[in-house]
């Protein structure tokens, strides 16, 4: 299993979309075996949540992100986990371990002007 996580290096960002990078981490027996960091490829609706469900991510893990992206995830059938912050690695682990729960943080305003 590929968990992401929408970040600012190793630590969670704000929005899902205006991330600098995704930390992936690969699962295997609940363990993390596998952690890369994979750049944002630009902001623009609906090309994250693809993007990352094409790369065999199972769960994201971010602070805030819109509807438009959640949807995309759920027909993906890939698990949103929102309303977080902090060190990347250490959500992940919360998640593997059944401790981390969605607050369900959408954001409905957005700017999606380049950056």
């Amino acid at each position: 299993m590929k968990i992401a996580v929408a970040c600012e290096g190793k630590q969670i960002t704000e929005h899902f979309g205006h991330c600098q990078n995704f930390r992936i981490y690969t699962v295997e027996n609940k363990t993390i075996v596998k952690e890369e960091s994979v750049p944002n490829p630009g902001h623009k609706p609906g090309v994250l949540p693809n993007f990352l469900a094409d790369m065999g991510v199972k769960v994201i893990i971010a602070s805030g992100m819109g509807g438009g992206a959640v949807e995309i995830f759920n027909d993906r059938d890939v698990e949103v986990i929102l309303g977080c912050s902090g060190d990347s690695k250490a959500k992940a682990e919360e998640y593997i371990a059944g401790n981390l729960v969605s607050t369900g943080s959408i954001c409905h305003s957005h700017d999606y002007t380049e950056k």
